[in-house]
């Protein structure tokens, strides 16, 4: 384990952090921990897509902590930094909107986002796409929909967001031949 100040030490933290609070959560399933879902987004950032960036990964493993659980803004800035919490924010849906709106904001969020919101989202979407094949055909469509919603936004001049956008686009496609 790291110790404070080390290059990863702050990646650990979040890797404990998340998994706290998460803890009592299971993802649609009703079968596996939620929190292997940011630990997986995590992984697929750094070994599908070759982010290396500790930060980013770090905004990874956080990314549905604000969305998802009791934990606020200020808990991630206070732990993990103002620039983790902005980004963290920025992947986070406002839940007391109406849906359509929430969407509507969130994506226009996505759109301006830095590189590195956008190559967090883009693995989330790669493991939600992933966690897809165990959903009824209806909330399989859903995914699929989403999923190309937030790839219209997604896509930049990046190479590191670039090459995420591509290996996710690839992914839907094979997913959902249907629509290519």
């Amino acid at each position: 384990m790291a110790l404070p100040g080390e290059p990863m030490a702050r990646l650990l933290g979040a890797i404990a952090f998340a998994a706290r609070a998460h803890r009592h959560q299971l993802r649609k399933d009703g079968e596996t921990p939620y929190v292997s879902h940011v630990f997986r987004v995590c992984l697929t950032l750094r070994h599908v897509f070759g982010v290396d960036d500790e930060a980013t990964l770090t905004a990874a493993v956080l990314h549905d902590t604000i969305e998802d659980t009791t934990t606020d803004f200020d808990d991630i800035e206070k732990e993990f930094g103002a620039e983790i919490a902005t980004w963290v924010q920025a992947l986070t849906k406002e839940k007391r909107e109406r849906e359509p709106e929430r969407e509507r904001k969130y994506i226009d969020g996505l759109a301006k986002a830095p590189w590195q919101v956008k190559v967090c989202k883009l693995a989330d979407v790669h493991d939600n796409l992933l966690d897809s094949a165990h959903f009824p055909s209806p909330q399989r469509a859903k995914t699929f929909r989403r999923s190309r919603e937030y790839l219209s936004v997604l896509d930049d001049s990046d190479e590191k967001v670039h090459r995420a956008y591509e290996i996710v686009q690839r992914l839907l496609n094979d997913l959902d031949p249907r629509v290519v």
